[in-house]
């Protein structure tokens, strides 16, 4: 029993130094385990992060508010963020850029950049030669771009989310409006990298929305569909989506629920803004109209009365929503004139007739993309701020046709909420429910190329085709093949928006370039010429749309095959069993359609109007990728559009070009290896069937972008340096205000210090009249020289000061601590006394002390005493202005000292076991116990034979507490004194029950 506890012992402490080791990993990777999203709108943003212990939580700002503006102000020497910035807006308007968003991926002739100057003239725009896009021109010397102006954004936001985490944070989700085109996209993208985050997606945020809606109501989705439209209007633009909710079964996780897009309208300049700018536009009249006759300047000519115009617009705005009236009030308006005017919902709407007749556009846009009616939706929910004012509530309405609205969904923070579980769902680092995201394309992508055809004989003409890649409302993220047969020479193919017949004149300016890349392939006659033997299966490239809704060509390949005839003499022994194991395990050839996951969108001779892709003749494979978020087992509820999906059945037939309508090959069947194919007979396994040799050789792309070129490395490499030392700069700044204030601090509360009893009581005149005076030249230099000083000169100062003062501020605080030191002190000498009295009063076969032991202690107490009494003596002959000699420190080490000897002979007191008691002189048992019954009492005993009830009856052995005990449960004290005879006596009873059973 006792060497088995011994065995245990060592592997239970491997054990937990196991689990320790563990948990240290686990702690430490914590400290960077968390993730953040950023819903980033027109007028502000909200944040939110997921770490451990912290599930889906919004960031306070440093002004504790939920919500933070997207303001930026940029100045010579420093930059202010949200609220800071906002209120700077009014003292330096052309410092303060806002609504920045709309000039992301513009050139300086889109329609929206005029917009913007018209509705913000006090910024000047200046134009890039390179990519044909705009600056923010400050000053001479300050020019920033929009992406960098939105990459300070974005890294002002990670600051909240770090300090609010208490960790730093790389990895984030990222909501973008659903109607960004691809130029939009990359330029958000080229932001984040400049502010040095890692974007896990860029989700839009009419998707993140749905998703925060679905994950908080997962009990209510079945597998029947639910149909749900959401109608965003925000500051700068309204977005309405239809989306289905339903329960899908999956191949990894079983039933799962999915949200899919169904349906998606927007209008870009609907929104609050364009409100309030009417609004601002209304209170300048009124404010004209009352300096009428004064002679004085129109206040559309004063940037910071507009500003202040513009605060008051918003205010108005939000008070009409609730109220029938109110009064418009601004103090000093211009040249110290107060503005006042009352407004009322009637004039407010008025304004703004011809915008809440724009409200059912994207309804019904919405309703023609999904290919729905009115009666399949259940409901209609409302989101965004600008959905607040009344008016716009009373027109959807009765647009939809619905009894309510539905406003059970927090309006300003559901997108940021969505955006941050699909932040954690992406990271590695947490585990989540699954939930099915099945976004849609708004807008179609296609492939042109042209090549020269044989009409007649002898006559040759160009002919331009088209390929569907993406098509308009099909899933996203997933990959495609476009396979091109009729190519054995350099060429070059273009990358296009498809039909937008579904955007209006306007939208389609604003819209910028449909052309997105021109694709320029060098090396495919190289190809030809290197395999010349080989049956050239096509050019195939392969596109990616990922999870950003970013577009990209990953590669482009030229691919051969040729039929390998194998001698059976050639191959050993060895070969053909290699052969047969491989076959065996599944090994064989893959068919190129089925490489990568990808779809195929197969390249036909006739060419047929776009996105018809099932005419007779060409051949389509649509798959979805594995890296998609959907699986292959997931069962969408709708028929997805035509080209975009194929029957099952197909995909097996599906697989090459050529004539693939004539039976199969031998040559193929060989290829499918030996599953579902009878063993031929012993004679014909001496010719073995040829197989498919194939040769893949990467091809040269050039791209050449048309849409909007995205920065050159070099030039984002300056962006990245100049937003960095602009945060470098700030925290210079941030770090010298600090070392000015806590000097500044300190020179206050010790010239206050010196007047207070307590400080005078440790100091004679003489050192309080010296600290004072350097004080008060400290003070002096801070007000004349401070301006100018480094952090470093400031601290130094600080560190002269501190020095100064402290053995001032030591007499004091020791002053301070002696009662409650000397108190705790004299407790426990008493209670250490007291044990010591006990312990000595226990009886000598009790005893579990040592005669060592006890007067250790006992040593310990008197040194303890001896100390303190000498030690205040010694400090009651100092006076109080000298270093005392009776400090906290050693009070505290002389306790720990004493009560380190109490609780060694406390633990050892608390596990010793008992000694077992003596027999008496008779050897007879002691009493039974009280709870003995009474069958155990009077217990009859057989007699063995031949023996008498007068004889000498055997004597049991002693009954030990511990001998009862479990061997799992014995204690872990092993040799102590009574261990030899409770063994002997066990081994005693062992031995009676053995003579009771031969009788």
């Amino acid at each position: 029993m006792t060497v088995k506890v011994r065995r245990q012992r060592p592997r239970r402490r491997v054990f937990w130094a196991l689990v320790a080791v563990l948990l240290a990993d686990l702690l430490a990777l914590s400290d960077t385990l968390a993730v953040m999203s950023v819903d980033l709108g027109s007028e502000s943003m909200k944040v939110a992060i997921v770490k451990p212990g912290v599930p889906m939580e919004i960031v306070l700002n440093k002004e504790s508010r939920r919500k933070t503006p997207v303001i930026v102000t940029l100045k010579e020497n420093e930059r202010f963020f949200g609220d800071s910035a906002a209120s700077m807006a009014i003292k330096n308007p052309k410092a303060t850029l806002r609504y920045f968003q709309h000039l992301l991926g513009k050139q300086a002739d889109n329609p929206h950049v005029a917009l913007y100057q018209a509705r913000f003239p006090e910024h000047e725009l200046t134009f890039d030669p390179q990519r044909q896009t705009v600056h923010f021109q400050i000053s001479p010397q300050l020019q920033f771009s929009p992406e960098e102006v939105l990459g300070m954004v974005l890294n002002y936001s990670r600051s909240l989310a770090e300090d609010f985490a208490e960790q730093p944070i790389k990895d984030a989700v990222i909501t973008v409006p659903v109607f960004f085109n691809q130029a939009e996209r990359r330029a958000v993208l080229q932001a984040a990298r400049m502010a040095g985050l890692k974007v896990l997606q860029l989700i839009n945020d009419n998707t993140a929305t749905a998703l925060s809606y679905g994950v908080f109501r997962r009990k209510d989705i079945n597998t029947t569909a639910q149909n749900i439209m959401f109608y965003d209007m925000g500051s700068g633009s309204t977005v309405c989506t239809i989306v289905t909710y339903q329960m899908v079964k999956t191949k990894e996780a079983g039933m799962q629920p999915q949200l899919q897009i169904r349906g998606v309208g927007f209008d870009r300049t609907l929104g609050g803004l364009e409100m309030e700018l009417r609004l601002r536009e209304h209170l300048a009249g009124l404010f004209n109209e009352q300096r009428k006759g004064q002679r004085a300047k129109d206040v559309r000519e004063n940037p910071r009365a507009m500003a202040k115009l513009l605060r008051e617009a918003n205010r108005l705005k939000t008070v009409l929503s609730a109220n029938a009236d109110h009064m418009a009030q601004i103090e000093g308006l211009m040249d110290d004139v107060d503005f006042k005017a009352k407004v009322t919902r009637v004039e407010f709407e008025e304004l703004c007739a011809d915008l809440f007749e724009r409200v059912p556009g994207p309804v019904q846009q919405a309703l023609q993309s999904a290919e729905m009616s009115l009666d399949e939706i259940e409901q209609v929910i409302l989101v965004g701020g600008a959905t607040r004012v009344p008016k716009v509530q009373e027109v959807l309405l009765k647009a939809v046709g619905k009894e309510e609205l539905g406003k059970n969904i927090n309006a300003d923070e559901a997108a940021a909420m969505g955006a941050v579980y699909q932040a954690a769902a992406l990271s590695k680092a947490f585990k989540v429910k699954p939930f099915v995201v099945r976004d849609a394309v708004v807008y179609p992508i296609l492939v042109e190329f042209t090549r020269e055809v044989e009409e007649e004989p002898g006559v040759h003409s160009l002919k331009h085709n088209k390929r569907v890649l993406f098509s308009r409302m099909g899933p996203y993220p997933q990959r495609k093949v476009i396979t091109f047969n009729r190519y054995s020479h350099d060429f070059n193919f273009h990358i296009n928006y498809g039909d937008l017949g579904f955007l209006g004149p306007e939208d389609l300016r604003v819209f910028g370039s449909q052309n997105l890349t021109t694709v320029k392939l060098k090396g495919v006659g190289d190809s030809f010429k290197k395999y010349p033997d080989y049956e050239s299966k096509g050019i195939k490239a392969h596109f990616n749309l990922d999870e950003s809704g970013v577009l990209s060509l990953d590669r482009v390949e030229s691919v051969f095959e040729t039929l390998v005839e194998d001698s059976p003499e050639e191959e050993s022994t060895l070969t053909k069993l290699g052969n047969t194991i491989s076959s065996l395990f599944g090994g064989g050839t893959t068919p190129d359609a089925k490489e990568n996951g990808t779809d195929t969108v197969q390249e036909e001779e006739e060419s047929p109007a776009e996105g018809s892709k099932d005419e007779p003749g060409e051949q389509v494979e649509l798959k979805e990728e594995a890296e998609a978020p959907v699986e292959d087992g997931s069962q969408p509820l709708p028929p997805e559009p035509k080209g975009d999906a194929a029957p099952e059945g197909e995909k097996a037939t599906e697989k090459e070009n050529g004539d693939k309508s004539e039976a199969q090959k031998p040559s193929e069947k060989a290829e499918a290896g030996p599953e579902g194919v009878a063993p031929a007979p012993e004679g014909e396994k001496k010719q073995k069937p040829a197989r498919k040799q194939r040769m893949v050789e990467e091809i040269g792309v050039e791209l050449v972008i048309l849409d909007l070129p995205d920065l050159p490395e070099d030039k984002l490499a300056q962006s990245v340096q100049k937003l960095q030392d602009l945060t470098l700069r700030d925290l210079e700044k941030q770090e010298r205000e600090k070392a000015a204030n806590s000097l500044e601090a300190f020179i206050f509360e010790t010239q206050d210090k010196l007047y207070q009893p307590e400080y005078q009581e440790v100091s004679t005149e003489e050192q309080r009249e010296e600290i004072s005076g350097k004080l008060s030249a400290a003070s002096t230099w801070l007000e004349d020289e401070g301006v100018g000083a480094t952090t470093v000169m400031l601290k130094e100062k600080l560190a002269e000061l501190r020095k100064l003062c402290q053995g001032l501020f030591f007499r004091v605080e020791e002053r301070k601590k002696w009662p409650e030191r000397l108190s705790a002190l004299d407790n426990l000498l008493n209670h250490s006394s007291m044990f010591l009295k006990g312990a000595r009063l226990i009886p000598e076969m009790d005893q579990i002390f040592t005669e060592v032991e006890m007067t250790t202690l006992e040593k310990v107490i008197n040194e303890t005493w001896a100390w303190k009494n000498a030690t205040l003596a010694e400090q009651a002959k100092l006076p109080a202005t000298e270093k005392p000699v009776l400090l906290s420190k050693d009070i505290e080490a002389k306790m720990m000292a004493l009560d380190r000897e109490v609780q060694y002979l406390l633990n050892k007191a608390k596990f010793t076991k008992p000694r077992p008691r003596p027999k008496d002189k008779n050897g007879t048992r002691a009493e039974p116990p009280l709870n003995a019954t009474a069958s155990d009492q009077g217990e009859k005993v057989i007699l063995p034979a031949g023996q008498t009830e007068d004889a000498e009856p055997i004597s049991e052995p002693e009954k030990v507490e511990t001998g009862s005990e479990p061997e799992d449960t014995e204690p872990l004290e092993l040799g102590g004194p009574g261990a030899e005879p409770e063994q002997k006596e066990q081994s005693t009873g062992q031995k009676q029950p053995l003579k009771n059973d031969e009788l």
